[in-house]
């Protein structure tokens, strides 16, 4: 009896927004027979980032991908793993012989090396090894000096910790989703001019190891051979990478942040994104995500936030048995739940 290879593992990390779901789209959808199993893990009590990786064309039916795509849905993937992540992982390894890679896409807020360490566990070591950490950087974030799309919050974070000096939280979490990378991928490239573009290459180099290759993209459209197969082995040597919280037990810096979802009522799309874009202005509210119920509209609409910014596109027609209503998910920081609900249902009543 031959011994099975271990099954290799990408982890993809990276800040909310930077692109992290949309290059998991474009693996899946060019994954070119491989049998690739995916563990979403979402920040947040909507399955949204999950919907939208199911609806990929990645030639199987719907009772497949049901198979093949695992959501971890309570907090970041660091702080879970013995709870959800462990028993995933188990799952997956009884099922090897059947699956040729494994992908799992980190919450915007998590420490990829804490992730990384549990690959040392006996039960997972024997049977997969860690073939690259791919950390998604937001070019034009980085290039504001903000690292995420967020520059007001990141502000008020900073004022609001006297322990800041010119660094914040987020510049910390960003140069350890750099330390434990072993590809750096600077997406939304297109959007900067080659002086801010240098400037972002420049920034990236100083938290990296010289051996971490960066790369350029646009909408995380890379070839396969670029982002798979890359037998890092990243597991055995993990421990010698330095990052800001190696130090630190547990309670990571982003449990300020926190995310709900709220339920509205059909409305016009023009008025739906006005009363949004007033509770992100109003609000500490990073990122907005989900569905939306348009009178009239056969389909519904799928609708993504970061900041100021909303994309929003229809993407399927509502199931007959499907309640017509809006479901979102709003993350932020130190967000009061009841009134931001009250004004936006006053604001569609």
């Amino acid at each position: 009896m031959h011994t099975l290879a271990k099954l290799p593992v990408t982890i993809v990390t990276g800040f909310l927004g930077a692109g992290k779901t949309t290059l998991l789209r474009h693996l899946l959808s060019h994954a070119g027979g491989r049998r690739i199993a995916v563990i979403v893990n979402e920040f947040g009590e909507l399955g949204i980032d999950g919907a939208i990786l199911k609806q990929c064309s990645i030639g199987c039916s719907e009772e497949e991908a049901e198979g093949r795509i695992f959501e971890l849905a309570n907090g970041c993937l660091c702080c879970t793993v013995q709870e959800e992540f462990f028993p995933v992982m188990r799952e997956l390894v009884a099922r090897r012989g059947e699956l040729d890679h494994i992908l799992i896409e980190t919450s915007g807020l998590a420490l990829p090396k804490p992730l990384v360490q549990a690959f040392n566990w006996p039960e997972i070591r024997t049977a997969c090894t860690v073939d690259a950490v791919i950390t998604v950087v937001d070019s034009p974030a980085v290039a504001a000096g903000t690292f995420a799309a967020f520059p007001e919050q990141v502000d008020a974070q900073r004022q609001q910790d006297p322990n800041l000096d010119h660094e914040s939280p987020l510049h910390e979490l960003f140069a350890d989703q750099l330390a434990s990378a072993d590809l750096v991928l600077l997406n939304k490239t297109d959007l900067l001019d080659a002086a801010a573009l240098a400037a972002v290459h420049a920034e990236v180099a100083e938290e990296l190891p010289p051996a971490v290759k960066v790369v350029e993209a646009q909408g995380g459209e890379l070839p396969l051979e670029v982002l798979l197969g890359l037998n890092c082995e990243t597991e055995l040597h993990i421990d010698s990478r330095r990052t800001h919280h190696d130090e630190e037990d547990e309670d990571h810096d982003h449990d300020e942040f926190d995310a709900f979802d709220v339920v509205l009522p059909e409305a016009e799309e023009a008025r739906l994104l006005a009363a949004l874009k007033e509770a992100v202005a109003k609000h500490s509210i990073l990122r907005v995500k989900g569905f939306a119920a348009i009178p009239g509209k056969a389909m519904r609409l799928l609708v993504q936030g970061v900041g100021q910014r909303f994309d929003r596109h229809f993407d399927r027609a509502w199931g007959a048995d499907e309640a017509r209503q809006t479901r979102l998910v709003l993350i932020g920081q130190d967000l009061d739940r009841a009134a931001i609900e009250a004004e936006l249902k006053a604001a569609l009543a």
